[in-house]
């Protein structure tokens, strides 16, 4: 397990520190988001130490705090400020909630959300998500997580005007490419922030049409 995390934190840092902002798409940034959140969750003390290497002017000084303007600290923690990068870290969750259901196991999808609070009030539960895929799978054989249906043009955030939440649509590409179906989001910026992750919650499922 150690062998794999070494492997796995060499990768990212290669990734991170070699590849140019403007020659990553959206599936490196969210290879390199997913790779981060991974071993965040290990081993928090190598990204840590990663961060600090790419800053070549970095020079610790035990006992002495680096002098910043007031709100500095709060404003690098802000993960929304990076439009992108945010994006590509909400696209993750989405498709590992995805991966849940395509897989029938519908708790483990939910894991996924920062709320079970869904479109009216109500809690999601593995039956109520098993009941929407029913639905789904009356029209539609299964859901595709190939590239082609993790493809960015698939997903659509509408940003609310108190400037407050997002709603994010990912597009449910089926096999023939009807692609009628939605997963529709909502994504408290506010509590993003907070937490350092994108607080994200399942409206509903449900055909385009609706």
């Amino acid at each position: 397990m150690g062998l794999l995390r070494r492997h796995l934190s060499s990768f990212h840092r290669v990734l991170v520190q070699t590849v140019p902002d403007a020659a990553k798409n959206d599936t490196v940034r969210e290879m390199e988001e997913y790779l981060r959140t991974m071993i965040r969750q290990v081993d928090s003390s190598l990204i840590e130490e990663w961060e600090r290497m790419r800053d070549p002017n970095f020079v610790a000084r035990p006992g002495q705090k680096e002098a910043r303007p007031p709100g500095a600290e709060e404003a690098a923690r802000d993960i929304t400020r990076d439009t992108k990068a945010f994006t590509a870290s909400i696209r993750t969750r989405i498709f590992s909630f995805l991966r849940g259901v395509v897989n029938g196991d519908y708790e483990q999808a939910l894991s996924h959300l920062s709320s079970l609070e869904g479109l009216d009030d109500g809690a999601w539960t593995g039956e109520q998500l098993a009941r929407r895929m029913e639905a789904y799978h009356t029209e539609h054989e299964y859901i595709r997580l190939d590239p082609e249906a993790r493809n960015s043009r698939h997903t659509y955030v509408i940003p609310a005007e108190d400037k407050r939440s997002w709603t994010v649509q990912q597009v449910l590409v089926d096999p023939d490419e009807h692609n009628d179906w939605k997963a529709e989001f909502k994504v408290d910026l506010m509590a993003s922030r907070e937490t350092g992750e994108a607080a994200l919650r399942l409206r509903e499922i449900s055909s385009v049409a609706r």
